[in-house]
């Protein structure tokens, strides 16, 4: 599913375009006519001086979207797109540690201050514009865990799973899948060491259950810098990547903007 789909609709003197897979789970890259303006559901949606925006849909997302452009020229037109429903796979995971499983009060408020630490993170705006890049994979290995399954840790349902998992040894090197700036780099009680890269526009990357983390927060990074390595960290069952995408509060597939991994 991740091939991109370009998609055309006409308005007035103007176009939209929009690329990407129209499905459940995509972040969807776009242009209008340099001076319009967009909305999503009602929602302003930030466009580029150029006319690029960017959407982000979540696992659950409605199929019908509704979008309102609003031309230079101040006429006005609605675009009603579909998105195509998922079908998400089942995943069952033991061996899961007990404190991790049931937290003692100590730890429920760590993760409490985490949680809310990412979600500042991931709610910033950063004007830059990464998230127009072809983004690349982070690392290379076998993938392990996609996006959107519904987990069950030692027998109990959990929250589904918003990244993509790929296996690799402790210490293999991670790189930015795409330039940004990275907003968050810490060792958080669920997911371990991680980092997020905030690509712009709400667009962010996050790396989880790293062993060592080798950026700042702040640094500037561009696409193929090694900014982490591999680890076991967190609610874990062995060494893997977890790489989750947002557009803010919306948890995207990362396996929709990447191709094929060559292995």
């Amino acid at each position: 599913m991740s091939a991109f789909v370009l998609i055309w609709l006409s308005f007035s003197a103007q176009s939209l375009e929009l690329q990407g897979t129209l499905t459940q789970g995509s972040l969807i890259r776009g242009q209008l006519e340099p001076g319009a303006q967009l909305r999503l559901n009602d929602e302003p949606i930030r466009v580029t001086a150029e006319g690029k925006f960017v959407l982000g849909f979540g696992r659950k997302a409605a199929l019908e979207q509704r979008l309102t452009i609003i031309g230079a020229d101040g006429k006005m037109r609605e675009e009603n797109i579909q998105l195509s429903p998922r079908e998400y796979k089942i995943q069952r995971i033991e061996g899961i540690a007990k404190r991790i499983m049931k937290p003692d009060p100590d730890n429920v408020a760590r993760a409490q201050a985490d949680a809310k630490r990412t979600r500042a993170a991931r709610a910033r705006f950063e004007q830059q514009t990464s998230w127009q890049q072809s983004f690349i994979w982070p690392l290379k290995g076998p993938i392990t865990g996609v996006y959107g399954s519904q987990r069950f840790y030692n027998g109990e349902p959990r929250s589904p799973h918003y990244g993509v998992d790929v296996a690799a040894p402790t210490g293999t090197t991670v790189v930015a899948p795409a330039d940004g700036v990275i907003t968050l780099v810490g060792d958080l009680f669920y997911s371990g060491g991680t980092v997020i890269i905030d690509h712009g526009f709400g667009v962010s990357s996050t790396f989880l259950h790293l062993s060592k983390m080798l950026v700042t927060e702040g640094q500037q990074v561009k696409q193929g810098d090694i900014v982490a390595e591999v680890g076991a960290t967190g609610r874990v069952t062995g060494p893997h990547l977890d790489w989750r995408m947002n557009w803010f509060k919306q948890r995207v597939d990362p396996a929709l903007l990447v191709p094929p991994m060559a292995r």
